[in-house]
């Protein structure tokens, strides 16, 4: 490792401990939050149930007690985003110095995107993928959906799309800080398309085209808006390099 990228990871490790107390916080605050969303998960199963059209099932003892958690720890994961922004900005500002109002903008578009990517995934990706899936049924196979399986399912897809949506703002932070030079980046402009095509294929619960263009393409956009803000940034910081 280099000496600079070896005085950046010391630098982070340093900023994660000095915040140690609010990440102690933040996980007493994900364990109440989690508890507090637990008492309503039956609500929040039933209505993804009402919302994807489906009829579930368990087939142990313990699934349906395990299927709450997952969905409180979900639902807890996406009400703490602004705070978890906060605190990796937090953790960033440290060590690179950045201004407050950087950190406003991070949080409040780190926001909008993460939110975005589970709406969409919500709205769009799960009915359509669910459907795909089932249509496979026959007359004389009916089929039976684990409340386990169907958490699991629901509850990583959401979270996949709104961290995947993120692309732009690491992008951007990316070339804040220095990592990346989006003017190079934009010379593999087509190993990008190769690697978001793999991630559609991967992040889309079914494999035909029609669902995959449907995270493959909103991704691209994001790729090239991240790619578009990250100039704007790179010129701002170095108005004559490139």
């Amino acid at each position: 490792m280099s000496e600079p990228n070896n005085t950046v990871f010391k630098g982070l490790i340093e900023s994660v401990l000095a915040l140690r107390r609010k990440l102690i916080l933040l996980a007493v605050i994900f364990l109440g939050l989690t508890l507090f969303f637990y008492v309503f998960s039956p609500q929040i199963i039933e209505h993804l149930e009402r919302h994807l059209g489906q009829k579930l099932a368990f087939f142990g003892v313990l699934e349906p007690f395990l299927a709450l958690i997952k969905i409180a720890l979900v639902a807890s994961f996406m009400t703490l985003c602004p705070l978890i922004l906060w605190l990796i900005w937090l953790a960033l500002a440290r060590v690179f110095k950045l201004p407050r109002l950087t950190g406003l903008i991070f949080i409040l578009v780190g926001l909008l995107l993460f939110y975005s990517g589970v709406c969409f995934c919500y709205f769009v990706t799960l009915p359509y993928g669910i459907k795909f899936l089932l249509s496979f049924q026959k007359q004389d196979i009916v089929p039976t959906i684990s409340v386990g399986h169907f958490v699991n399912f629901v509850g990583m897809f959401l979270l996949a799309f709104g961290l995947i949506f993120e692309l732009p703002l690491i992008m951007v932070m990316l070339t804040l800080i220095g990592i990346i030079n989006p003017y190079r980046v934009a010379h593999f402009r087509r190993h990008a398309i190769l690697i978001i095509s793999i991630l559609a294929a991967v992040l889309t619960p079914t494999p035909d085209v029609f669902n995959m263009a449907l995270m493959g393409i909103p991704l691209y956009l994001l790729f090239e808006a991240g790619l578009l803000a990250s100039k704007l940034v790179y010129r701002k910081k170095s108005p004559l390099s490139r």
